[in-house]
C-alpha cells in the first residue's frame, strides 16, 4: 500500500529532531532521487535537464533541478522554508550543580512556548566535532549525535508551594528551565560501587563512571558526555566542542479521533520544509519531467529564521543570491544575464500560518480566520511584515484555481502585532517577486504543535503545481512591461 504524504511527512519528522538532523534527512532523500550533491568551495559545471544539491554549515539546504531547455536569463522558481524551530539549547559551559541534582543549563532559542517545556521526557540531539587519529596525526570531524532515550525533564513546581500559579504561569527562562539530569548522590554511589567492583559498572552510561573533577572537559557533567560519547562511537576526552539542543522524545504521530491531525514538533517549519522537498523530488522525478521546463526549479530551506535569519546560513545571508548567480553564470559567464534572472523569477516563502483557535475566536479579524482542512493560507501584511502582494497573490492562487485546490487569506488584527518569515528578508535582499504562504496550524510554537493532514496534502499538491505551472503563467503575466 503506497504511503500517504502525511505518513511520509510524520517519518521525516521522527527522523528530524534538529535542523541538522533534518538536513541530513533532506540529503538521504535527494540522493535517492538522484539528485547530485555540489560543494560551495568548487567550480560548479552544471548541465541542463540535471539536478543538484549544495550544503551550508550542515544547517541550510539548497536542492534544485534545471529544465532542459533552460538557458542563462531564465528564471528560477523557488520555494523557501526553514529548517530550525524555537528550542532549548546546551550552553558552553552546561554543568549545573545545586541542591544535590545535577543540572544542564540551556539557553532560549527563539521565541518558545517556554511553559510547555515543563514536565516532558527529554534528551538532547545536535552534532560534535570529534577529534580522530589517522595515520599519525590527529583530524577533526562534524558527527550527527541524537540521545532516543529520555534523560533529562524539567520539572514543574508543586501547586502547594505556588498556590497561585493557575492565575498566570510565569517561566523565568535564567531560573527555571536548567533540565535535570541525575541526582550527586546517585551519581556518587554508582561510583562509588563500581570502585568497589559490587556491580557492573557503567549501568548508567555503558561505563565506567569517573570522577568529574579528573575528566578532561570540566565544562558538562561526565554522565552526559559520556552518552553522547556513547553515540558518537568515541571516548568522551575525544568530543572537542557540539552544538546539542534539548529534545522531546514523544515521536511525532497521525493522531485525532478521526485520524485528521498530525501531533508533533517542529512542525513550524519542518512540515513547509518537508512538503516543498518532496514536491520538488516528485515534479523532477524523470527526465521527462524536465523536458519542457525553461526554468530551473528550487527549494532553499535555511537555518536561523526563528531568531531573524541573520547568519552565514540564514536567510539574511548571500546563500540564496549566491545561488542563483552560480546556476546563472554556469550557463553564460556574462554577469548582465544574472539580474535578468532574477526579474523573471519567483519566490514561495513557505512558512507555517495561523489557524483560528476555537477557544480564542477574538484573536482572528472575522474576514481572515484560515481553518484546518483549509489548504494553504496567503499571508498579507500592508507594512510588508509578509512579502505578498496582488500579483505574487494572484499568481498563487491562479495556480490553486487550474488545480482545484482550495486557498485561505490571513491578515494579522490592526491592534496585534504581526511576526514575519524569510520573504520579505529575500524579497528585499534579492529583488525577487515573492509571496508568503503556510498551511494552518495551532500550538505554534509550543513544545508539541498540531496541524491537519489534509493540509499537508493541500500543501504538497500545491507547490508541485506551482513547479509545473509556474513557466506558463508568467509568460501570460504583463506587469512592468513596456
Amino acid at each position: 500500500m503506497e504511503k500517504s504524504v502525511a505518513q511520509d511527512l510524520v517519518e521525516f519528522l521522527n527522523a528530524s529532531p534538529t535542523a541538522f538532523h533534518a538536513v541530513d534527512e533532506a540529503k538521504k532523500r535527494l540522493r535517492s532521487a538522484g539528485f547530485e550533491q555540489v560543494s560551495e568551495r568548487e567550480e560548479w559545471k552544471l548541465q541542463a535537464g540535471k539536478k543538484y544539491f549544495f550544503t551550508r554549515n550542515y544547517s541550510t539546504i539548497v536542492a534544485f533541478a534545471i529544465g532542459q531547455k533552460y538557458v542563462a536569463g531564465n528564471g528560477i522558481y523557488i520555494i523557501g522554508a526553514h529548517t530550525d524551530s524555537p528550542c532549548l539549547k546546551l550552553k558552553p559551559v552546561s554543568k549545573v550543580s545545586k541542591g544535590g541534582y545535577l543540572e544542564v543549563g540551556v539557553q532560549t532559542y527563539g521565541g518558545g512556548l517556554w511553559h510547555t517545556w515543563f514536565d516532558r521526557d527529554l534528551s538532547v540531539a545536535g552534532r560534535v566535532i570529534i577529534r580522530k587519529q589517522k595515520d599519525g596525526s590527529e583530524t577533526y570531524t562534524h558527527q550527527l549525535v541524537r540521545i532516543d532515550e529520555p534523560i533529562m525533564r524539567i520539572p514543574t513546581l508543586a501547586i502547594h508551594l505556588d498556590r497561585g500559579v493557575n492565575d498566570g504561569f510565569k517561566v523565568n527562562t535564567q531560573s527555571h528551565l536548567a533540565p535535570i539530569l541525575a541526582t550527586s548522590v546517585k551519581a556518587e554511589l554508582i561510583k562509588s560501587t563500581a570502585e568497589n567492583g559490587s556491580v557492573e559498572a557503567g549501568s548508567l552510561v555503558g561505563k565506567k563512571f569517573e570522577d568529574e573533577t579528573n575528566s578532561g572537559n570540566p565544562k558538562h557533567h561526565l554522565p552526559l558526555l559520556q552518552l553522547i560519547a556513547a553515540q558518537a562511537g568515541c571516548e568522551p576526552d575525544d568530543i572537542c566542542d557540539f552544538e546539542l539542543q534539548a529534545c522531546d522524545t514523544q515521536h511525532s504521530i497521525i493522531a485525532g479521533a478521526l485520524k485528521e491531525f498530525i501531533f508533533s514538533g517542529r512542525l513550524d517549519n519542518l512540515c513547509m520544509s518537508f512538503c516543498s522537498l518532496k514536491a520538488l523530488i516528485d515534479i523532477s522525478s524523470s527526465e521527462s519531467t524536465l523536458e519542457n521546463e525553461t526554468g530551473v526549479r528550487m527549494v532553499a530551506l535555511f537555518d536561523h529564521e526563528e531568531i531573524g535569519s541573520n547568519s552565514a546560513q540564514g536567510a539574511g545571508s548571500p546563500v540564496m543570491l549566491d545561488a542563483l548567480s552560480r546556476i546563472t553564470s554556469s550557463f553564460n559567464s556574462d554577469t548582465k544575464f544574472l539580474p535578468i534572472a532574477i526579474q523573471k523569477s519567483f519566490l514561495v516563502s513557505a512558512d507555517m500560518a495561523h489557524a483560528l483557535h476555537p477557544n480564542y475566536m477574538d484573536r482572528h479579524e472575522e474576514n481572515h480566520q484560515p481553518k484546518m482542512h483549509g489548504g494553504l493560507v496567503i499571508k498579507h501584511n500592508a507594512n510588508q511584515r509578509y512579502a505578498t502582494n496582488a500579483v505574487t497573490s494572484f499568481t498563487f492562487r491562479e495556480i490553486a484555481n487550474k488545480h482545484k485546490l482550495p486557498v485561505q487569506d490571513f491578515v494579522i488584527k490592526n491592534d496585534m502585532q504581526c511576526g514575519s518569515t524569510i520573504g520579505p528578508i529575500l524579497a528585499s535582499g534579492v529583488g525577487i517577486r515573492t509571496v508568503d504562504v503556510g498551511a494552518p496550524q495551532l500550538s505554534m510554537h509550543s513544545i508539541r504543535e498540531m496541524c491537519a493532514v489534509d493540509d499537508v496534502k493541500h500543501s504538497y499538491e500545491h507547490f508541485k503545481a506551482f513547479f509545473q505551472e509556474f513557466s506558463l503563467l508568467d509568460s501570460k503575466l504583463a506587469v512592468d512591461d513596456v
